[in-house]
Formats: C-alpha cells, structure tokens, sequence
C-alpha cells in the first residue's frame, strides 16, 4: 500500500507556471506541467482559444500570454469538455462573442454544473485562488451534436479550418477534440492525457477506448494533451493514447478481478493500487485520480451507465471508505 495521499489534492502547493508553445504557425498551447493544459489559434480577425483556466485570476495571466504574441481580440472559446478548472476563467475575456461546447456538454453544465464546481473547489485549492472572482457557471452560447468547423480565414469557408468533432464518451459525456487538419495540430482535452493520471471519475470507461481509436485515425502529428507536454510526432501522439487507453485497461481489468472475487468498493480500490501503482504510480496526479476511477470503474461495471454526481459531501464519503481506519 502506498503512503496516504489526499485525493482532495490539498497537499498540491507548488505553483505551475504555464508556458507558451508554439505549435505550428498562430497556433499556441499554454501547458503546464501538469495542471490542465489550453492554447489558442490566431485567425485572420479573431484569437479563438482552447478552453481557459480555472479562475479569473490565472486567465489574466494567459491573457497576457497571448498579447506577447498578438493584439487581436479574442472573440470565441471552445469548451473540450467541462470541469470547473478549464472553464472558470471565460469571464476574464471579456471580447468574447461565442462560446462553444457539445450538446453533450451542454447537458452536463445544466445537470450537474453547479455540483462540480462545489466539488472541485474543494478538490483543488491552489488552482482555485481567486474563486470570489467567478460571476457563475460557464454557459456556451452555441452547441453542436458531432462535428462543426470554425473558418479563420477571411470569409465563410475560406482560410484555416478549426474542426470541433464530438468523437464519442470517454471522460465525459462531451469531449470536444480541436483538430486543425491543415497542420496536423489536435487539442485532445482530457480524452488523451501524457503520463499524468488519468481521471475517470466522471467517465463512461467502457466507451473511452473507442473514442480514442477515433482519435488515434486522425493521425495527430502534434497533440496537446489534457494534462502533461506535448506530443511532437506521430509515434509520440500515437504512443500517448495507447498509454491512456492502457490506464483505462489496467482499472477496470483491476475492479472486474476484485468484484468477481467478491470484494467491495475499498477491497477493489486496494487491489487497483497494486496493480497500477508499478507501471503508472510515478505518474502526477495518479494518487488524486485513483480512488475516483475506482469508484466509476465499480458502479460502470455494476450497470450504473452514467457517473453519479459528485458533490463536496461525496467526495468527504469516498475518503473515508477508502482512506479511513
């Protein structure tokens, strides 16, 4: 067994400063080493950006990352997905005209925004410094079923394509991939992460490999991850989402084995720990992601098809289950 390490990541202290990437021309990721990344693309008349920061706060800052680059106005977000540490920092942009998310997100924001947002402010305190600052829960103005694509050219289907493609369930019921097909660029969200821990708290795990099979037959030749650098290189994207579908293999393989053998939810999670912990312990944030992918991977493989709320008082119950003498 491993030392004891709160999922609720209140030992997480050390301040991450982000760090602009170019990645092909006017497209940029802003990526941390291993809190969630974003970026932007810098059309003809508009900076289009790749989900924000948690608060604020930590947007103003990417803010002032993008004006070392350009003075254009940033006048769209696209939302991969949504957890409060992604989207919290929209209302810093305040040139904004359109956000952008899958019906499927759209959907969760109105179920259970408000619930995640409690939760992850109690799960992530460093990354929510500022928190008074937030008007509310992030809200797109437009929404999309599977596919849409933004033109940044000059006119309607000219210039730059920025293709947002709903690809499937995987860490959420609305992962958006940004694909710039011109450049070969992807913005996975956290359907791909780079060896950092993958978190399936909110996921639907059974569907998630097949997304990535999507994923991977787009052939990516640089890929932002949700967490973690960037990948450069076919075999190097190609490798990434091979390691995350293996960290989702590992886990349910893990919980299936301790549920046939009749365990309950903590006997589970300690046979998971043993399992991962040599091939994915060293990863960041595998210790904060464990007990919440336990906790999925046992009610998914129960028959519990969509990942129950998570609320402050939850995550309280799941420490003590699992953690608690």
């Amino acid at each position: 067994m491993t030392a004891h390490v709160s999922f609720a990541s209140a030992s997480d202290t050390r301040e991450q400063k982000p760090q602009l990437r170019e990645l092909a021309p006017n497209v940029y990721g802003y990526i941390s080493d291993f809190d969630p990344n974003c970026g932007f693309v810098v059309g003809d008349e508009q900076v289009v950006l790749i989900d924000t920061r948690p608060t604020p706060r930590m947007a103003r800052d990417f803010l002032a990352a993008i004006r070392t680059v350009t003075d254009k106005p940033v006048r769209t977000i696209v939302l991969t997905h949504y957890h409060a540490v992604r989207v919290m920092g929209a209302s810093a942009f305040d040139q904004v005209e359109a956000i952008i998310a899958s019906n499927g997100t759209l959907d969760w924001i109105c179920t259970r925004g408000q619930a995640d947002f409690d939760s992850e402010v109690g799960r992530f305190p460093r990354l929510f410094a500022g928190v008074e600052e937030i008007p509310g829960l992030t809200f797109p103005t437009q929404s999309f079923e599977r596919e849409m694509s933004l033109w940044l050219g000059p006119g309607r289907s000219q210039g730059r394509e920025l293709r947002l493609m709903a690809l499937g369930r995987g860490h959420s019921s609305g992962d958006t991939v940004a694909w710039l097909p011109d450049c070969g660029v992807l913005f996975s969200g956290d359907v791909v992460e780079n060896r950092c821990g993958v978190y399936a708290g909110d996921a639907y795990i059974g569907d998630w490999a097949g997304t990535l099979d999507a994923v991977r037959a787009l052939k990516p030749r640089v890929l932002v991850p949700g967490r973690g650098a960037v990948l450069r290189g076919e075999a190097e994207c190609a490798e990434a989402i091979g390691l995350t579908q293996a960290f989702l293999q590992a886990l349910l393989d893990s919980v299936k084995a301790g549920m046939a053998a009749g365990e309950t939810l903590k006997g589970c999670f300690a046979r998971a720990e043993a399992a991962m912990t040599p091939r994915f312990g060293s990863w960041p944030v595998f210790q904060h992601v464990l007990p919440f992918d336990v906790s999925r991977a046992y009610d998914e493989l129960r028959g519990i098809e969509h990942p129950v709320v998570w609320t402050a008082e939850r995550d309280r119950e799941l420490w003590q289950t699992l953690r608690g003498e």
